[in-house]
């Protein structure tokens, strides 16, 4: 394989060579046992992430798009806080912690922008007895930047999952474990853990033929690094120690730090016309997952519920027709709340073979309190209710021609925020050779309590939120065209603009305050704004040039800029502007050579 990047330097870009090779394999070991691995892998030809800004603590969850991973993917799936009511990706491996980005190397030019495999292996399979296994090694090499600093260490990452099928799959029991060890330096062993490990046990039960089911599971984790690696783990926005009535004591000397989390389901699966899920959920404080998991929050217990009515006969409205009701109440694990609300949905296909949702939510509904997303390490914030609508329409997925809309709207803080976005997407299908897609997508979003940041002065510490008034908009193309059995041609671009101006900064005053306006009081800054640009764009085109090998031709282009003053540019003007900054270019050559014996 051959790549040909662009390079940032002081005074200007310039251009890299580098020329690989790696190997794959794929055994047989029995006919339903297989052994996969890779030496150096490249992933060029995988399309690139959207843009997105992200103002929250929270990460952004992206999809896995690697074949080596996205292969046998279910095997190693173990949700963590995920139920009918809602789910966000969280699990106990998160394959794109593999070969990432490097932690340290935010703002440096010199620094990749992805770790590289040594290699990895993977076992999977299902064995007679009714047992399915799943294994998974991977090295990833030092990365450094400007002065052969360290941004991310030589890791090791390891996950074994095993489950158990009973009474031909109607009931079952697994195991999950995960690894991680990092060969820390001077320059990251204050920065990262030094090894993380998870443990945790899942079961599931169907009764009365099948229509009922009990299910559940118990996680156990434990990270260990320096002490100052562990405050840190203490205070990010994950666990939050530090904030007042968190339930536990923030200890900046500690070198280790262990959780738990478990979940107990009980579900009606068939029989009737009824469904339903009930579910608690906990994750205690010093539960952490995210060295090869994905863990948005530690410190929150849930109860949840679902309710479901479903219509499958014809009728001279509709085809079928489904309809459900969920209930959900959230706290921290010291038992804060922090959610209460109710919702209802429901599904209709047409005669004409359409589709109409829509759902309406209400929140925040009695005393509820934000313990993560507000102060951001400060003390619990009162929450105001909120309501949500949402509507969408599928056209028939049968024409050449397929429309697409969705419709959002929130409102919120009293009416002082709202929050407005919405997709429209056109799919284009003629015969199987050749599907052509179109989305935009838009939001008007006003935040009137958007957090500001934290500020420590000689009269203490300050908590500030403004007024935020943001506009994004983006555009997604995507093109698959089949010239033969044997060659492709796939296309992919996004451009994206997300603009805002903060105004009217305060500051927390009572936290607790049932009032609105006696949370906060005036506080002088300056509120300041942004303008994100973004453009990715991915071609591929491959070629079996025999069978089980293959040439890739890829070139991806990345532009981006971000200001922190909006501007005064129209949403139009920003989109022409992107194509006036200098593009990240690379060009890549990929070509495997499959060898059977």
């Amino acid at each position: 394989m051959t790549k040909n990047v662009s390079v940032p330097l002081a005074s200007g870009f310039d251009r890299s060579q580098k020329v690989t090779a790696g190997a794959d394999l794929k055994y047989g070991i029995t006919s339903n046992l297989t052994l996969d691995a890779t030496v150096n892998p490249d992933f060029g030809q995988v399309e690139a992430d959207p843009a997105v800004l992200n103002l929250t603590v929270f990460e952004t969850f992206f999809q896995e798009r690697r074949p080596f991973f996205v292969q046998g993917a279910g095997i190693f799936r173990f949700d963590v806080n995920c139920s009918q009511v809602n789910c966000n990706g969280e699990g106990l491996f998160y394959s794109r912690r593999i070969g990432r980005a490097p932690q340290l190397g935010y703002g440096d030019p010199n620094s990749p922008t992805a770790t590289t495999i040594y290699g990895a292996a993977k076992l999977t399979g299902r064995l007679p007895g009714g047992q399915t296994v799943g294994v998974l090694e991977a090295i990833t090499q030092r990365a450094t930047g400007t002065l052969d600093s360290t941004t991310e260490p030589t890791t090791n990452y390891a996950v074994v999952r095993g489950q158990q099928d009973f009474r031909n799959g109607e009931s079952g029991i697994g195991v999950m474990l995960t690894a991680v060890n990092r060969s820390l330096d001077q320059r990251t062993e204050n920065f990262l853990r030094r090894s993380a490990y998870v443990g945790a046990f899942d079961f599931r039960h169907r009764f009365l033929q099948g229509h009922y089911q009990v299910s559940g599971s118990l996680d156990l984790s434990r990270v260990a690094g320096t002490d100052t690696a562990i405050a840190r783990t203490q205070q990010d926005p994950v666990h939050f120690y530090q904030r007042p009535g968190a339930g536990v004591t923030y200890d900046s000397t500690r070198t280790a730090l262990s959780g738990d989390a478990g979940e107990l389901f009980f579900s009606k699966l068939g029989g009737g016309i009824t469904r339903f899920e009930t579910s608690y959920q906990r994750r205690s404080q010093g539960f952490e997952a995210n060295d090869l998991g994905f863990l948005l929050q530690a410190d929150q217990q849930s109860w949840s519920t679902w309710f479901g009515l479903q219509s499958l006969r014809p009728t001279a409205l509709y085809q079928i027709a489904y309809w459900n009701f969920n209930w959900w109440q959230y706290w921290t694990a010291a038992g804060t709340p922090v959610e209460r609300a109710a919702n209802t949905n429901a599904h209709v296909q047409l005669n004409n073979r359409w589709w109409v949702h829509g759902g309406v939510t209400t929140g925040q509904l009695g005393t509820t309190f934000c313990d993560r997303n507000c102060s951001r390490g400060g003390p619990a914030v009162r929450n105001d209710p909120y309501l949500s609508a949402w509507g969408e329409v599928d056209g028939d997925a049968r024409p050449a021609l397929v429309p697409y809309m969705w419709l959002n709207y929130f409102r919120g803080d009293g009416g002082r925020s709202e929050r407005f976005n919405g997709n429209t997407q056109i799919t284009l299908r003629v015969a199987s050779q050749f599907k052509a897609s179109l989305t935009l997508s838009a939001t008007h979003n006003v935040n009137d309590i958007q957090p500001h940041g934290t500020i420590k002065d000689s009269t203490g510490t300050h908590y500030t939120f403004a007024h935020l008034n943001q506009k994004t908009v983006s555009l997604t193309g995507r093109v698959d065209y089949t010239l033969s059995t044997v060659l492709t041609l796939q296309l992919y671009a996004q451009p994206f603009v997300s603009k805002g101006t903060y105004s009217n900064v305060r500051e927390l005053a009572d936290p607790n305050a049932a009032a609105f306006d006696n949370r906060y009081k005036p506080y002088a800054a300056t509120p300041g704004g942004f303008n994100d640009k973004e453009f990715n764009s991915t071609v591929v085109l491959r070629w079996e040039y025999r069978p089980g090998s293959t040439l890739f031709v890829v070139w991806t282009q990345g532009r981006a800029d971000y200001t922190q003053i909006e501007g005064p540019r129209s949403l139009a003007g920003n989109f022409r502007d992107m194509f006036d900054l200098h593009p990240n270019n690379t060009f890549l050559v990929k070509a495997s050579y499959w060898i059977n014996w």
